[in-house]
């Protein structure tokens, strides 16, 4: 189904936005867009929101399978605003938001779906649950300039650490770090200093009064921490093609890049063992 705008969505959309959990995938071109909505759909959320130029084509299937809003993601802060209207429009809904060509995975996510890992993290009594984004690259930039492949997909098995995450003051925060590797760390160079996290609190509860900040996180600073204070919480990864595709396609990158590939470079599985093994999520206490 379409609609004009976000508004014309919330006013018209009845009560779907209470069937969650409730998948917003933000389009910011026209690669694998449908391959992102198809494994959303598969992992298992009820509803998806595709925030998307008048240029997309859908299948007239696909069309159909979800609530289609015109957008423009390109506009400054328009993600985080349309996050948080959705956020207010819908308390206890369980939301989750990515953009195109980026892929959820959580531990065991081959055999539970991810209705079942919200239903773990509520029974944990958590809101949230942290995100690491992966990046993923094409192994041959000739063939594929625009870095993606998912045939072909790619991504770094070391490189990533994290540093202590300081409030205002400087006072470090409890339960909280950021956390670096893949492209952003590798070619920091050319992504700006606010692009170099790769963590994202990308799952979670909406409530009355929260709000997504533009740095990926939240006003409630308990939705920010990686765990309880009690044991190691589930965390989740988004296999994305995001940072690749725009240090090959913008000018000020993409004649310095001839190759992602490195010594430490491995092909992706597209399972969630291999991100398990490589310590890029994190199964906590799930039996």
């Amino acid at each position: 189904m379409r609609h004009s705008d976000l508004s014309q969505f919330l006013e018209t959309s009845g009560d779907v936005l209470s069937q969650g959990p409730v998948a917003l995938i933000f389009v910011e071109d026209l690669v694998e867009v449908e391959s992102t909505i198809q494994h959303h759909q598969d992992a298992g959320f009820r509803q998806v929101l595709v925030f998307a130029p008048d240029a997309l084509e859908l299948t007239a299937e696909m069309e159909g399978s979800v609530h289609r809003i015109s957008f423009n993601t390109s506009a400054p802060g328009a993600v985080v605003e349309a996050v948080n209207q959705v956020i207010e429009a819908a308390p206890g809904t369980w939301i989750y938001y990515c953009y195109n060509a980026e892929y959820l995975f959580h531990p065991f996510c081959e055999s539970r779906t991810v209705g079942e890992l919200i239903t773990f993290q509520t029974e944990e009594r958590r809101d949230a649950i942290l995100s690491y984004v992966v990046d993923l690259y094409a192994d041959d930039l000739e063939q594929f300039p625009n870095a993606v492949s998912i045939e072909n997909a790619h991504l770094d098995k070391s490189g990533y650490y994290a540093h202590g995450r300081n409030d205002p003051d400087g006072n470090p925060h409890e339960r909280q770090l950021d956390f670096y590797g893949g492209l952003r760390w590798r070619f920091e160079e050319h992504v700006p200093v606010n692009g170099h996290k790769i963590d994202r609190v990308s799952l979670f509860r909406a409530k009355p009064g929260l709000k997504l900040r533009d740095n990926h996180t939240f006003n409630d600073e308990e939705y920010n921490t990686f765990s309880c204070p009690w044991h190691h919480n589930i965390t989740v990864a988004i296999t994305s093609f995001r940072a690749a595709k725009a240090l090959k396609t913008n000018a000020g990158s993409k004649h310095d890049i001839p190759n992602f590939k490195w010594h430490n470079t491995t092909k992706f599985q597209w399972n969630s063992q291999q991100l398990l093994d490589l310590g890029l999520m994190e199964p906590g206490q799930w039996f």
